[in-house]
């Protein structure tokens, strides 16, 4: 057939959905495969070979990059000849195809056309058409508040949407490449964010209340902020860009929907703290992350956070690893002076224990980055678990058994990981102040400006990251949790809670009032709506909630690196920020070396804070103290939680899965030697029976099981 017509595309299509009709090719039961097509790789000799080596293998889905630019060649006239023929191989091999539809690049024809649309930086300069490091081919940096080029991008979507819909082949549509937030300064994207600031504000003399400014005249003398200080302006543009992005979300869920009434829509992020990743979940059926232990590295905890937190932002939707690595990656600045086994490159046995880190921390499908490594640009030979000709190679060797074991035991996915023993608390205007407040301060004596170097530069994701390894370390399991949902949980920890929102300070205190258990690190609500600090400490009567006040603060994080106190009979660390308490209906619960006092516990209503004054989560993600660890367990007893699963062995991790399909019990071993290990159970089972390496046999007695697990290698038991 000639692959370039659509009258002869359309009808194979109509053929492949009466053969689909007759014989029904259900989804699979837990999607595994890869990103195959990045335009021009792979070779397309090799296209009908590689199809058929991937169906044999196991693999049940590939995503390909439907780029705009490398469609739409001229106005109105599109080349879908290579992904006409990768729907046709996957519809021939019963492999399920994700559309994704990449529209942030516009094709290069319209950079001389729409020159009011292209992409400005802060600093004014503007971004020029270039070849993508991801992919062999070109795009025009465009932003798409341009209504003229939005609508030129709805017509590509739409021929995108209505050509592959039918096909039985076609699972669905990933909207969102790693979704974020990209600023632009363009004349429409200011315009945006007046608008936006208009409905916020309703005058202009409000807003100059607002951002301290007073002589704006008009709205058109409204401008976003170029650079950062920590004032208000700042604040609202980055809530501006993250609602400006959902919105172009939205329009391109809205308008997929309408189109196609049968497949599904997915997006995926990069496991990022950012609120992006719970407001673009509630926009789709499914979500995903990249994640790739090249880049980050490959200490285990890093790895489950990443699950963990997809999985908090998810809410009980199904999510999958989108980019999962499977190769090596060569000569990027993120690998410079790491070790080669730090993820610069894997072999079969990180494939398989990565591959299972994602699934005991519940993810539901997994694709690697690549299937096959590039053979362009500056990520050549990254990611892909097949070898740079296609051949077979024992990481692909493995990640067929993957997938083949996956899918023989659909009933393993019928249920799902428990809710954690403690909810880390994830907080925007907390993030949001910590990236502004940094912004402005010098990096050092005589430094004439901090950007991301100065001092306290980063201390939100570390406190969180730190809070989260603090539990990790004792395996416990702990969730990311929106302030929207901390009913859910018994006991919440709050990490860095420099800025709060009036609303969140008193969704605080409905929580405890209802029972709940608080930890909160120091100065919490310190500054309050608009970044304005209170002149009563803790902010926005908060100093109830914790039955303390203030007696004295420190802002000096590059003094306070190696601070100690004892807070309920352990030494720990803290880290950025002191403050120092006077009672107020609560008692003493810390000292710091001076005596005075460091924590405070307190009851309110029927639940009970703790408040620390600075930052143990920051102080831990420093340095691993184990007195710090041991506070960090000893949480779950003050607030009266049973911890779930607890692993004789530090580095063995368990993960505890319950529903429809049974009870499973996850035991992971990432280290590099054999572990036999003991995992206690806070109910008894009959019978452990071991599911992934069948050869295994673990022993159960009441609520205690012995398994043994070879070096990266996990073992998945079903309880009775």
């Amino acid at each position: 057939m000639r692959r370039g017509s659509a009258a002869v595309f359309a009808a194979f299509v109509l053929t492949l959905c009466v053969e689909a009709q007759e014989k029904p090719w259900p989804d699979p039961a837990f999607p595994f495969g890869a990103v195959y097509f990045r335009k021009s790789n792979p070779p397309e000799q090799d296209w009908e070979r590689d199809h058929k080596t991937a169906a044999q293998m196991g693999v049940n889905i590939f995503r390909h990059w439907f780029m705009w630019a490398s469609i739409e060649n001229s106005p109105g006239q599109y080349d879908w000849r290579d992904y006409d023929r990768m729907v046709e191989l996957e519809a021939q091999n019963h492999i399920k195809v994700v559309i994704a539809e990449i529209t942030t690049g516009a094709p290069e024809w319209m950079w001389d056309k729409y020159p009011q649309a292209r992409h400005i930086s802060s600093d004014g300069s503007q971004s020029y058409p270039a070849v993508s490091g991801s992919s062999a081919t070109s795009s025009a940096p465009l932003c798409l508040d341009n209504e003229d080029v939005r609508g030129q991008a709805e017509k590509f979507l739409t021929a995108l949407v209505e050509r592959y819909r039918d096909s039985p082949a076609t699972l669905g549509y990933d909207v969102w490449n790693e979704g974020g937030v990209q600023e632009c300064y363009c004349p429409a994207t200011q315009a945006k964010f007046r608008e936006w600031l208009k409905a916020k504000y309703g005058a202009i003399e409000a807003l100059g209340r607002a951002w301290h400014r007073y002589s704006f005249g008009d709205w058109e003398s409204v401008h976003p902020p170029h650079g950062s200080v920590g004032y208000p302006d700042s604040l609202d543009w980055l809530a501006f860009c993250r609602d400006d992005a959902i919105r172009l979300l939205r329009w391109r869920t809205e308008l997929i929907r309408r189109l196609d009434k049968r497949n599904k829509i997915t997006a995926h992020g990069v496991g990022a703290l950012t609120e992006i990743e719970w407001r673009t979940v509630a926009n789709v059926d499914s979500y995903g992350y990249t994640w790739v232990a090249s880049r980050h590295g490959n200490d285990p905890w890093m790895q489950f956070q990443a699950v963990d937190l997809v999985r908090g932002a998810s809410r009980g939707k199904p999510f999958w690893h989108a980019e999962a690595t499977g190769g090596p990656l060569w000569m990027q600045p993120q690998v410079v002076n790491r070790p080669l086994e730090d993820g610069r490159s894997s072999d079969d046995k990180d494939v398989r224990v990565w591959s299972l880190i994602d699934m005991a921390a519940g993810a539901t499908g997994i694709l690697f980055t690549r299937w096959r490594p590039l053979l362009d640009g500056p990520l050549f030979g990254a990611f892909g678990p097949m070898g740079m000709d296609g051949s077979v190679t024992p990481q692909a060797e493995m990640a067929g058994q993957l997938a083949r074991w996956t899918n023989s035991h659909a009933e393993i996915w019928k249920s799902r990981p428990v809710k954690g023993d403690v909810g880390i608390v994830f907080v925007q205007e907390s993030e949001d102040f910590n990236s502004v407040q940094s912004a402005g301060v010098p990096t050092g004596p005589g430094g004439a400006g901090g950007g991301r170097g100065a001092p306290a530069a980063g201390a939100y994701p570390q406190s969180v990251e730190g809070a989260y390894q603090a539990f990790f370390d004792s395996n416990i399991q702990a969730d990311f949790v929106s302030i929207d949902d901390i009913g859910e949980y018994p006991m919440i920890y709050l990490p860095y809670p420099e800025m709060l929102e009036k609303s969140t300070a008193q969704k605080l205190r409905d929580y405890v009032a209802k029972g709940g258990k608080l930890v909160s690190e120091g100065c919490p609500g310190y500054f309050g709506d608009g970044g304005t600090a209170g002149a009563i400490q803790p902010n926005l009567g908060l100093d109830q909630l914790f039955g303390a006040r203030e007696s004295y603060v420190q802002f000096t994080p590059d003094l306070l690196t190696k601070l100690t106190l004892t807070v309920r009979g352990k030494e720990i660390g803290g880290q950025y920020f002191l403050q120092e308490y006077k009672l107020a209906g609560g008692k003493v619960a810390g000292q710091y070396a001076n005596g005075h006092i460091a924590a405070v516990e307190n009851t309110s209503g029927a639940g009970k804070t703790l408040l620390i004054g600075t930052f143990p989560g920051g102080a831990y993600f420093r340095s691993h103290a184990p007195a710090t660890r041991e506070f960090f367990a000893g949480l779950l007893a003050w607030a009266g939680v049973q911890q779930q699963v607890q692993s004789s062995d530090p580095e063995v991790k368990a993960r505890l899965h319950k529903g429809a399909g049974g009870t499973y019990l996850w035991v992971v071993n990432p280290t590099r030697t054999a572990r036999t290990v003991k995992i206690s159970l806070a109910s008894t089972f009959q019978r452990a029976v071991e599911l992934w390496q069948e050869s295994n046999r673990p022993t159960v007695g009441g609520n205690t099981l012995a398994v043994s697990v070879e070096d990266r290698n996990a073992a998945v038991i079903r309880l009775e």
